[in-house]
């Protein structure tokens, strides 16, 4: 469960770090002021980039932690700023590097409980990690990656993907 879990989603933050620093090298490059972007949403009902990054951070850490039954750090919501947000996703990426394989041992069977819009949803540990925390981190990162190219932004599959 930790090869399942901890690399895979360090390799989405990452990843996303290189999407947003060329998101802020792209506004830089064409005088576009960066809160543009980062107030820049796919449709009104959806969030903006800033929030889809800060979701993306949340969600590896909280579902790492509960799968390692731990208590996450807690983040403000207060980035305003590429370099803000490229800061949170590098500090998420810290705290997932402190994780070790045997706090995963039997993972895969605990019960994982959560709220989720006024319900609970309980999960044994393999449906939370692939059913939940990896659809939510890879949606909230392909949305930002989303926002960012529609905005003109020159990144590609590769970027995503983290190869070069």
């Amino acid at each position: 469960m930790y090869q399942a879990t901890v690399p895979p989603l360090i390799r989405a933050l990452n990843n996303l770090v290189g999407i947003l620093t060329k998101g802020a090298a792209y506004a830089e490059a064409k005088n576009i002021a960066p809160s543009v972007l980062l107030s820049t949403r796919l449709f009104p009902d959806m969030f903006p980039l800033t929030r889809q990054v800060q979701i993306a951070a949340d969600v590896a850490k909280r579902g790492t932690a509960r799968l390692a039954e731990v208590e996450p750090p807690s983040m403000t919501d207060d980035e305003t700023t590429f370099e803000e947000l490229i800061d949170r996703l590098k500090k998420t990426v810290e705290y997932l590097e402190t994780f070790t394989p045997d706090q995963f041992d039997g993972a895969e069977d605990k019960t994982i409980s959560l709220p989720v819009r006024g319900e609970t949803m309980s999960f044994d540990g393999y449906r939370f990690l692939f059913g939940f925390v990896h659809p939510n981190v890879y949606f909230h990162v392909t949305t930002a990656y989303d926002i960012l190219r529609h905005c003109g932004v020159e990144i590609g599959k590769a970027d995503y993907l983290g190869v070069k």
